[in-house]
């Protein structure tokens, strides 16, 4: 039996994005996350007993800020040398970017890859052929694999490849190969490193991507962590994901009734997010809210964003504290349905509800309005125009949501206004 820690995408001291400016968000734990999640991987190859540790790219984030990366990194390692468990490393993309210009000496208990050819290290004992080979640049295009050894006969052969095979969403396509390719390589196991999302891409041999260990922003949500992996001769491989995350990152969407008001909105907030962190076993949240459905609480909601967001955030205080943060409030809602309804009073008010109906009932009109603002989208500095909130001209189903979110400011500025006559 052959027992190992499959880990990839550590991106050490790498911070948790968005947070940092947040008011009451503990500056240091987030500064700290990266660390805490690694530390609980280590705990985990020590309490495990494991014969080895894999680690297979972007172990760092590019180069140092200082030695405090570096030195943290050879005091975990040395907890390892101590339990006589050695740590096998292929270097991804971001630890190629850093050059590794300011790299300590390791314990020996630590092999890094050559990023030069691919390499074979055996480990006698336990009859286990590793193979790898590290980047050497961070923008890898050629297909490493195809480059691999032959299996050595009587050895458990495993491959370690930072990859993004034939391309998964979100991930630069470095080192592109495919499944096939991996499978002729006629090894036992293949563990890849790259892609942030824990992924079994095949049982048999298994090719596992283990994902990262701590997420550091909205799009790695969920549970992240290490893989621990038992070979044995009479049995299928065991492959098991433990959670070794510290904080993190979920998506909540609060689908709202129709005769929902702002209040009612805040009540099924607390209710749903309630559920998301007993999901989560209670651990630190990071949430990204977003309340949907034709509702009556519309208005108030999109009249008036930016107190919404305040109400939304004070609502997670007052209920959970310092446990949960709100990254962002989205407000994807719209007007119910005012069929069978009497029209609404003479003035700008009807004269707006009419052509904000034309627009949204129109696909050519929404396209036209769509067109007059490409030019004014292309002159917003390039951080908005990058931003996931960022206006869509192009697109017919966030032109839709721009001109409800629009038509809601309008109305309750128009109703503001009567109110004062």
């Amino acid at each position: 039996m052959i027992k190992f820690i499959h880990t990839a995408d550590i991106h050490l001291d790498s911070p948790l994005h968005r947070l940092e400016t947040y008011e009451g968000a503990p500056a240091a734990d987030i500064r700290q996350a990266s660390r805490r999640a690694f530390e609980n991987l280590i705990d985990l190859a020590l309490d495990e007993a494991v014969h080895f540790v894999l680690i297979t790219g972007d172990l760092f984030d590019g180069d140092w800020k200082d030695y405090h990366t570096g030195l943290y990194f050879v005091r975990q390692m040395h907890r390892l040398k101590t339990a006589g468990i050695a740590v096998y490393i292929v270097s991804g993309n971001h630890d190629a970017a850093g050059q590794m210009t300011r790299r300590l000496p390791y314990p020996d208990n630590v092999h890094l890859f050559d990023h030069r050819r691919p390499q074979t290290r055996r480990i006698e004992d336990l009859k286990v052929a590793l193979h790898g080979q590290s980047f050497a640049r961070p923008a890898v295009l050629d297909n490493l694999a195809r480059g691999y050894p032959e299996p050595l006969p009587g050895y458990v052969n495993i491959g370690l490849l930072h990859t993004s095979l034939n391309g998964r969403e979100g991930h630069a396509p470095y080192a592109p190969c495919t499944l096939e390719d991996l499978h002729n390589r006629g090894y036992d196991y293949w563990a890849l490193g790259h892609v942030h999302q824990f992924e079994i891409v095949s049982p048999d041999p298994p090719v596992v991507f283990p994902g990262c260990i701590q997420g550091r922003h909205i799009r790695e949500t969920g549970a992240k962590g290490g893989i621990l992996v038992t070979l044995s001769e009479d049995a299928p491989p065991d492959i098991i994901h433990h959670a070794c995350d510290v904080i993190r990152w979920t998506r909540l969407e609060i689908a709202l009734p129709a005769a929902a008001t702002p209040q009612a909105a805040l009540g099924l907030f607390v209710t749903d997010l309630a559920m998301e962190v007993r999901r989560h076993d209670s651990l630190p949240l990071i949430v990204r809210a977003t309340f949907s459905g034709a509702t009556a609480a519309h208005g108030a909601m999109a009249g008036d964003l930016a107190h919404w967001n305040e109400a939304v955030r004070s609502a997670a205080m007052a209920e959970f504290g310092e446990q949960v943060w709100i990254e962002k409030v989205r407000v994807a809602t719209r007007p119910p349905s005012q069929s069978g309804k009497p029209a609404v009073d003479p003035g700008p008010l009807q004269e707006m509800e009419q052509v904000v109906s034309e627009i949204l009932s129109d696909d050519g009109l929404l396209a036209t309005l769509g067109d007059a603002l490409t030019r004014l989208f292309q002159k917003l500095p390039a951080e908005y125009r990058q931003s996931s909130e960022a206006l869509a001209p192009n697109n017919p189903v966030r032109m839709r949501q721009t001109v409800e979110e629009a038509h809601a400011l309008l109305k309750r500025g128009l109703l503001k206004e009567t109110h004062r006559q």
